[in-house]
């Protein structure tokens, strides 16, 4: 039954993100110092939200292992 409701939800987040591309099919121009680059705006939206994804993890990863460095620190003094 559990795998049944995976299925269904990835066939439903799938469809989700389809829906949403074919809504923003608009090109915009993003601009960076002299980069300038053209693409979808969906295309655009979708490569924040990775980049998001991978610089969020690296951040909370960064804290763990201060947190992990910081906590060894205040055993090793005891």
């Amino acid at each position: 039954m559990k795998r049944y409701f995976y299925m269904a939800l990835i066939i439903a987040l799938t469809a989700l993100v389809l829906f949403f591309k074919v809504q923003n099919i608009d090109n915009v121009t993003v601009s960076l110092l002299s980069w300038r680059m053209t693409l979808p705006l969906s295309l655009l939206l979708i490569g924040v939200y990775v980049l998001g994804m991978f610089t969020g993890s690296s951040v909370v990863g960064l804290l763990r292992e201060t947190v992990r460095g910081a906590g060894l620190q205040n055993t090793r003094s005891d």
